[in-house]
């Protein structure tokens, strides 16, 4: 997944394109808001001069009534034939559609446009509200696109006519407001080219000063840093640049001196570390090679009994074969015995001394079980374990592991001396069992062999118990231990990628829990 997400680039956008980009979108979201703002302002103004205009008109047909104004009641029926033509000319010139004069009582005196759904004037409620109250009434109607948003499509203006201090009538006034809507929006159609015509000038200008001011230095700036090489100071830029810019280079040159002299010294630490690194190898190597001394130390009186039986049987043989009495065939028998006995004694001194070998480490694919095999055959002569019973449970379908043959046995010894010692203790082995015994057992989990040594000792009292791993740590009499064993053998484990743990109950005996991962799984993590 991490491969496939650095494939994934974002197209490369320039310094000039980014500011030029986001200057242009700032000037058409502002200079759009403030046309939003206009516009919204204009359409209530024209809405309310569309109003006045009604009024006017209202008034002016209130003054041509017949009677003189202000009497709807008065004139003939020519006079108010001559007067709907007046009224008609007027609301053309005006602009409006429909206009409705009634008396008191409701009488309609003249209608000049349109009907509602019943067949009425379309006016009439109005002016009869208004009739009623004397006072004047404004309604809209119908609902259209304005220029941003939906508007009223119609506008009415309904008056009260008054005789005196009497009213005596009403006129209503309607008109529409799409003609007023279409002026807007022409205008702002105008607005917007003019809008984006700014955004050009404007986005060329900006790129003509922030190239001068900005990206030109920035670019300067970014080649020095691309030209830098180790050692070479950076020189400020001229003083026509801007001080921020000035100050940013003169920062980024001190940066980069700070980081040459950084580099001189992580590459001495660097060094350092190394040679620290390699002294503590090499005495993590000198412990583990002395705890592997300490321990054929206390293995050599068990092998020196282990040899001293052979050596006697050989003799005896050498001597019966120097008998003058004894005869060829039982010579030949007598030698085939002593070579027998030889290889035998020679076998073990190889043992031994395979085991106490030092040198660097030489890992290579073992067999848990077989170096498990042979660790128990080393332990067997022991003195410490002539009363103990070792039962060898290998279960573990797969053993093979990726480690030094030396290190992992000498951590197999280790626990198995552990082990002796605990059982030699006053108690030890009558937890139930009427024997010493001690079990080495072995299973496999995917990928991982867990092994596990386990005595019926008196076990670890729980308060030490984590201490186990800790060095010079011991709990055996003088001479028997250096407290390093379990120690050197904890790391010896975490260095083949596995892990070691102690299990213990007073009175029920210790585990030592060896995981280690299989070669398979060694493979596919190197």
């Amino acid at each position: 997944m991490t491969g496939w997400f650095s494939d994934m680039r974002l197209p490369s956008i320039s310094l000039r394109a980014s500011v030029i980009a986001q200057l242009s979108f700032l000037i058409v979201a502002a200079m759009l808001l403030c046309d939003v703002v206009m516009v919204r302002f204009a359409e209530r103004d024209l809405v309310r001069a569309r109003l006045r205009e009604a009024r006017l008109l209202g008034r002016a047909l209130e003054g041509m009534m017949p009677g003189g104004g202000g009497a709807p009641s008065g004139g003939s029926g020519s006079e108010w034939r001559a007067y709907r033509k007046a009224a008609r000319s007027l609301l053309d010139g005006a602009g409006f559609e429909e206009a409705l004069v009634i008396r008191r009582g409701g009488d309609v005196l003249a209608n000049l446009g349109g009907k509602d759904g019943d067949g009425g004037p379309s006016g009439f409620p109005g002016a009869l509200q208004a009739l009623r109250t004397g006072e004047e009434v404004v309604s809209f109607s119908g609902k259209t696109w304005a220029v941003i948003w939906f508007g009223p499509e119609r506008v009415r203006v309904s008056l009260p006519v008054r005789f005196g201090e009497e009213t005596v009538g009403g006129i209503s006034v309607s008109g529409s407001l799409l003609a007023l809507y279409g002026d807007l929006r022409g205008s702002q159609r105008i607005v917007l080219f003019y809008i984006l015509l700014d955004t050009v000038i404007l986005a060329l200008a900006g790129m003509v000063l922030l190239s001068r001011i900005v990206v030109r230095p920035v670019r300067r700036l970014l080649k020095m840093t691309e030209e830098y090489t180790e050692g070479e100071f950076m020189v400020p830029l001229e003083a026509t640049s801007g001080s921020e810019i000035r100050q940013l280079s003169r920062s980024l040159g001190h940066m980069l001196q700070r980081l040459d002299e950084n580099k001189k010294d992580l590459q001495d630490h660097i060094v350092s570390l190394e040679k620290a690194n390699e002294d503590l190898r090499r005495a993590q190597n000198e412990i583990i090679q002395s705890e592997k001394l300490a321990s054929v130390g206390r293995l050599a009186a068990g092998i020196a009994h282990e040899i001293g039986n052979p050596i006697g049987i050989v003799l005896g043989y050498l001597e019966l074969i120097g008998r003058a009495d004894t005869g060829q065939e039982e010579r030949a028998d007598f030698l085939t015995r002593v070579e027998m006995e030889i290889t035998r004694i020679s076998r073990t001194i190889r043992t031994l001394l395979d085991f106490s070998r030092g040198g660097e480490e030489s890992p290579e694919t073992l067999s848990v079980h077989e170096l498990l095999r042979e660790t128990v055959e080393m332990m067997r002569p022991q003195p410490v374990m002539e009363e103990i019973q070792i039962d060898l449970s290998l279960e573990a379908p797969e053993d093979g592991v990726f480690a030094d043959p030396g290190r992992l046995q000498q951590v197999f010894l280790n626990v198995l001396m552990n082990a002796g010692d605990a059982l030699e203790e006053e108690g030890a082995g009558r937890n139930g069992e009427e024997e010493k015994l001690i079990r080495i057992e072995t299973h496999s989990e995917p990928g991982r062999i867990e092994v596990r040594i386990h005595d019926n000792g008196p076990g670890i009292p729980a308060g030490q118990l984590h201490q186990v791993f800790d060095p010079f740590y011991t709990t055996k009499d003088p001479g028997k231990g250096t407290g390093l064993g379990l120690s050197v053998s904890h790391r010896i484990i975490e260095d083949l990628g596995g892990s070691i743990r102690v299990s213990s109950r007073p009175g029920e005996g210790t585990t030592a829990i060896i995981d280690l991962p299989l070669r398979a799984v060694r493979e596919s993590t190197e």
